[in-house]
């Protein structure tokens, strides 16, 4: 059943006009993801679908009683209600509220919503939309700010939820996974692809291939026109009208829309031998111990992954090696030629009164690229897709990905030769993403990113740093996968030997007390104890189950290995104490005898 209808839709902004023509429904079981470059107008259609913005012609009709719930980029709160206040609606539902905020990383649920971080404050979004039932769902952005455990419950919740999705992500495993419909709009057409994001992927390049042979038969089309136009007098006293017309209109026809494409090409500086030695490096934030006893050397071609759960300390230790904040033990040496490229998580300093052309002269007016020739900063705004009519734009009118795109010209224009990037992806269109992960595969220096989108790691590390929250550093060698798949191989083994354990333990227990009778507290135990061990296997079994069924996501793989860990010694205490109750209770009966 159709719950939207989108019928010729346009959206300007002055002289730049976002979407033209647009046209499309929503059906009500549809899960559609939304993609296209920063600044193409995705949010601009998630807020006329939303009801949030009226279009400058065209129409958007929502069915009648059809309910629509929105999660923005930057979700706006009442800054005097706390975290439940923010959520319910009524006490009926601060259960169900306490329940999803929980399965969200969410657990002080009193702390004020002035007092949040923006992945606290996208979390609360969530669990607000997520509580009170809804025909349509629209998602810009969910996975922004919030780490993997989070985003794989996400994932199930949204495979499993009845009810039409309409969502902006730009995390490519999340929108494989979940949408059922690609919906893209390329410089301001919208085009729908029927399928997930590999279908998608095969489809565009269908699609641009057939493009890019029509242009190719324009172009010959007009060569040929133009020969037989430019003939003798002759021929042009004889000239059809209609073939002279044809000419005129194949002339004016735009080309496709692949004109202007992202291209990342800058030179960096020369890197010497030594590069940088992290040496016992220590560092705690109000008595909680992010790091402690530290050390790696850093390798020319590194590629490292920083991943855990959010406040483990990932924008510490990328913060620590570009030298803005100090140890509190041991140090960090960097090499005389190092020249280190650092990409903030947040961008606090990005200005927004100034021009978008004067703050990226501040870094270089001019640039060397890898091929010796030298560019403007104008001609590298043009590469990043930044055209000449938006140089003098004020920052603070850009879209968030448009800022982010910005800020990372900014710091390739330094020509470093080590690059330390914190969250680099977030509000980074699809495009601007895969020319980044290029360039990094070519770019001659080390690379240390801390990141939660698993595509992104998968392409460019080929190590992970996993930081486990208690001031531990464990290093795994491959890619984000290659570490998720590791734990899973890994957990059939320790259980294993946890069992192993356990038969060791009950072989050595042979000189039970000689007692006549059972202790009250051993009869209530014996009572019960049977029970609680086929609770606890039962238990067991689920993890398993439950740690090959977890997909890709570390942080989910690592959560359930522990509590397996922890159920397995529950179960040998269990044991123990079982074996020992039996043993009595049977010289019990042999004494009765």
């Amino acid at each position: 059943m159709n719950i939207v209808s989108v019928e010729h839709v346009s959206k300007s902004y002055g002289d730049r006009t976002v979407l033209q023509d647009v046209s499309f429904g929503i059906e009500d079981q549809d899960r559609i993801g939304l993609i296209g470059i920063n600044g193409a107008g995705k949010s601009t259609l998630l807020e006329l679908i939303a009801k949030l913005d009226e279009p400058d012609t065209g129409v958007v009709t929502v069915g009648k009683h059809i309910v629509i719930r929105y999660v923005p980029q930057e979700p706006i709160f009442d800054s005097t209600k706390n975290m439940i206040q923010s959520v319910v609606q009524d006490e009926e539902e601060e259960y169900a509220a306490k329940d999803i905020l929980t399965r969200l990383g969410i657990h002080d649920f009193q702390m004020p919503i002035s007092l949040l971080s923006g992945g606290q404050r996208k979390r609360v979004a969530l669990a607000r939309a997520l509580i009170h039932p809804c025909d349509l769902l629209i998602l810009d952005e969910p996975t922004n700010h919030i780490d993997h455990e989070t985003v794989q419950f996400l994932e199930t919740y949204l495979q499993k939820r009845k009810g039409a999705l309409f969502m902006v992500t730009h995390d490519r495993y999340f929108l494989d996974r979940i949408a059922t419909r690609i919906v893209e709009i390329d410089h301001g057409l919208l085009y729908q692809y029927m399928g997930n994001y590999e279908y998608f992927l095969q489809e565009k390049i269908a699609r641009e291939d057939s493009a890019q042979a029509s242009e190719d038969k324009r172009q010959n089309f007009l060569r040929n026109e133009f020969e037989w136009i430019k003939r003798g007098p002759k021929a042009r006293a004889t000239k059809q009208k209609a073939r002279t017309d044809r000419y005129v209109e194949i002339l004016q026809q735009t080309p496709g829309s692949n004109s202007s494409t992202l291209e990342m090409s800058v030179a960096s500086s020369r890197l010497g031998n030594s590069i940088m030695e992290i040496d016992h490096i220590c560092k705690a934030y109000e008595g909680h111990t992010l790091l402690r006893d530290f050390s790696y050397l850093v390798k020319r071609r590194d590629r490292i992954g920083i991943i855990g759960l959010s406040g483990t300390g990932k924008s510490t230790l990328l913060k620590l090696l570009a030298g803005l904040v100090s140890p509190d033990d041991g140090h960090i040496k960097v090499g005389a030629t190092v020249k280190i490229g650092y990409f903030s998580q947040d961008h606090e300093e990005i200005p927004g009164q100034v021009r978008v052309i004067e703050w990226v002269q501040e870094s270089a007016r001019y640039v060397t690229l890898d091929d010796g020739r030298s560019l403007s900063a104008a001609q590298m705004l043009e590469r990043f897709q930044f055209p000449s009519a938006m140089h003098g734009t004020m920052i603070h009118k850009l879209s968030g990905g448009e800022k982010r795109r910005l800020a990372l010209l900014k710091v390739l224009l330094r020509a470093p030769n080590v690059l330390l990037l914190d969250e680099v992806t977030n509000d980074l269109d699809i495009a601007t993403m895969s020319v980044l992960e290029t360039y990094l595969d070519e770019f001659p220096g080390a690379v240390l990113v801390a990141s939660h989108d698993r595509y992104f790691l998968d392409r460019v590390v080929d190590h992970v740093f996993v930081l486990q929250g208690d001031g531990k550093v464990t290093r795994y060698l491959g890619n984000y996968s290659d570490h998720v798949e590791h734990l899973r191989l890994s957990a059939p083994v320790a259980t294993k030997q946890m069992e192993k354990t356990t038969d060791r333990k009950m072989s050595r227990i042979t000189n039970l007390p000689q007692k006549t009778r059972l202790t009250f507290q051993e009869e209530r135990d014996y009572a019960v104890i049977e029970e609680q061990i086929s609770q606890v296997e039962n238990d067991l079994e689920d993890l398993a189950h439950a740690l090959q069924t977890a997909g890709n996501d570390v942080i989910t793989v690592q959560s359930l290995f522990d509590l397996q860990q922890e159920k397995q010694a529950q179960l040998d205490k269990l044991l123990d104490r079982w074996l020992y109750l039996s043993e009595k209770v049977e010289q019990i009966k042999q004494e009765q005898r």
